[in-house]
C-alpha cells in the first residue's frame, strides 16, 4: 500500500507545477488550485503526522484545546508556548501604535499583563467562540460542540452532525475568519465515527500539517466521549495554496522519503469534552525528517 502521506506530496507538486499564479491578501502572492481530497485512515491509531518535515504536534493540540476553551484571547496560548496566533495582534499593534516592538516583547507583555492581554491579545469572535458560543439571532448562545456530543451520544445515525465556524455577521471582528471551518461526522452501522472537514482556504506548507493534527485530536475525543472508535478523516481543500516566499520549502521537502507514521492515543477517557489536556495525548514511533523554517504570510 502506498503510504498516506504522498497524497499532501502529490498535491504539493500539483500546486507547485499547475497553480494558477495570484495576488492574495497579504500581498506574498500563490500559487492555487481550487478543490482536492486527503483522506487517512485513523482506525489502527496511526496519526497523520507529517514524516517529511517535523510538525510540532503538540502546538496543534494545545490549540485545538483552546479552541475547545471558546477562548479568543492569545493569553492562555503564550502561557502554553503557543505563538502561531502572535502574528495578526501583533501586526495590529504595530499599525495602530507605531512602536516596533519584537514579536518577543509583544508576548512577554501579553503573558505577563493582564491588562494589556485584554487590550491587545484579543483576537476577535474566532473558532472556539463560534464553536461553543456562537450568538444566534434570537440573542442566545448555541454549544455547537457540545450538541455534537450529544447527538454522537443519542442519535448516531444523524446526517445534521456538524458545526462550523463562518458566523457572517462577525466575520469582520475576527483578527482571521475561519479557514478550517465545516467539520461533519458520521458513524457507521459497526461504531465507527468518520470526519469530513473541508477546509475553504489552505496554506499548504504550514497550515495543513497542522490543522491534521488538530482535527485527529479531535476526532480521539469526540470517538472518546460518544464510546465510538476513530475511523477515517476525509480532508477537502477549497483554495490550496503555496505561498511564492514557500515555493523553495515545498521543493526540498518533495525530495525526502516518509517515513512510517506515528501512533497517537488518548491516555485515558475525559469526564467531558472539556476534561482533556495535553498530557492526556501520547504519540509513539515519530521520527520525522527536519524541520523546515517558512514565513508566515499576515
Amino acid at each position: 500500500m502506498r503510504h498516506p502521506e504522498y497524497q499532501y506530496l502529490d498535491l504539493m507538486e500539483r500546486v507547485l507545477e499547475q497553480g494558477d499564479a495570484r495576488v492574495d491578501r497579504t500581498g506574498v502572492g500563490t500559487r492555487s488550485l481550487f478543490g482536492a481530497m486527503l483522506r487517512f485512515d485513523l482506525s489502527e491509531g496511526t496519526a497523520p503526522i507529517l514524516t517529511t518535515k517535523r510538525v510540532y504536534w503538540k502546538t496543534a493540540v494545545k490549540e485545538m484545546l483552546w479552541f475547545l476553551t471558546g477562548g479568543t484571547n492569545l493569553q492562555p496560548l503564550l502561557r502554553e508556548n503557543v505563538r502561531i496566533w502572535t502574528d495578526w495582534p501583533l501586526d495590529s499593534y504595530r499599525r495602530e501604535t507605531g512602536e516596533a516592538i519584537s514579536q518577543e516583547a509583544f508576548e512577554q507583555r501579553i503573558v505577563e499583563d493582564d491588562a494589556f492581554a485584554a487590550r491587545w491579545g484579543e483576537l476577535g469572535p474566532v473558532y472556539g467562540k463560534q464553536w461553543r458560543r456562537w450568538l444566534g439571532a434570537d440573542g442566545h448562545e448555541y454549544d455547537q460542540i457540545g450538541t455534537l456530543v450529544q447527538t454522537l451520544r443519542e442519535n448516531p445515525s444523524s446526517r445534521r452532525m456538524l458545526f462550523h465556524g463562518w458566523n457572517v455577521p462577525e466575520l469582520g471582528q475576527m483578527a482571521l475568519p475561519p479557514c478550517h471551518m465545516v467539520y461533519q461526522y458520521h458513524v457507521t452501522s459497526t461504531g465507527r465515527l468518520n470526519c469530513l472537514l473541508y477546509q475553504r482556504s489552505v496554506d499548504l506548507l504550514l497550515g495543513a500539517p497542522f490543522n491534521f493534527v488538530g482535527a485527529t485530536a479531535l476526532h480521539l475525543m469526540l470517538a472518546d466521549q460518544a464510546g465510538l472508535t476513530p475511523g477515517e478523516l476525509v480532508w477537502v481543500g477549497g483554495d490550496v495554496h503555496l505561498y511564492q516566499n514557500h515555493l523553495d520549502q515545498a521543493r526540498e521537502q518533495l525530495t525526502r522519503e516518509p517515513r512510517p507514521l506515528p501512533r497517537i492515543a488518548l491516555t485515558r477517557r475525559g469526564q467531558g469534552i472539556d476534561d482533556y489536556r495535553i498530557e492526556d495525548f501520547t504519540v509513539e514511533g515519530y521520527d520525522p525528517h527536519a524541520a523546515i523554517k517558512a514565513d508566515v504570510a499576515v
